[in-house]
């Protein structure tokens, strides 16, 4: 009876830090998906919860070292598919904020992952803030290109 209590207390302990991980990023593929994006409510989330996943797989073992090589291989793996967000037509290049979110998400997952929710909460909130506050900015900028380029004084 005692081990069947400690598996269900495991169990809603690695749900819970999943499930954080899905509702914070879940937030940022929804702004990504109202701007039209093709990555969105359904990449972030995935990307967030499975590097959540990873890293509470390890969490037994919590040798630095392990850790260290399975958040490089995550950095890498995210990189990549963040990578596929950014699309080059012509002379402009689009989706880079896209890729750095999807990537932002991965690290959302870790954080929360390794009980840093202070990180993960603040990550997610300044991703969306970056997204939305900042989106007039960059049209007005894109507008007007001889603005932004200036001269380097």
């Amino acid at each position: 009876m005692m081990e069947l209590s400690g598996s269900l207390r495991e169990f809603w302990n690695y749900f819970r830090h999943i499930a954080i991980a899905y509702l914070l990023t879940v937030s940022i593929g929804w702004e990504r998906e109202q701007e039209g994006h093709s990555t969105g409510v359904r990449t972030f989330p995935i990307v967030g919860i499975a590097s959540c996943g990873y890293l509470l797989l390890l969490q037994p073992q919590a040798d630095a070292a392990a850790q260290s090589r399975l958040l490089q291989g995550l950095i890498t793996g995210i990189g990549f598919i963040g990578g596929g967000a950014i699309l080059k037509e012509g002379g402009t290049v689009k989706g880079t904020a896209t890729a750095a979110s999807v990537w932002n998400a991965g690290v959302i997952g870790a954080a929360v992952a390794m009980d840093h929710l202070t990180i993960a909460v603040t990550l997610a909130v300044l991703n969306l803030f970056t997204l939305r506050a900042l989106l007039p900015l960059k049209r007005r900028l894109d507008r007007n290109p001889e603005e932004s380029s200036g001269s380097a004084g």
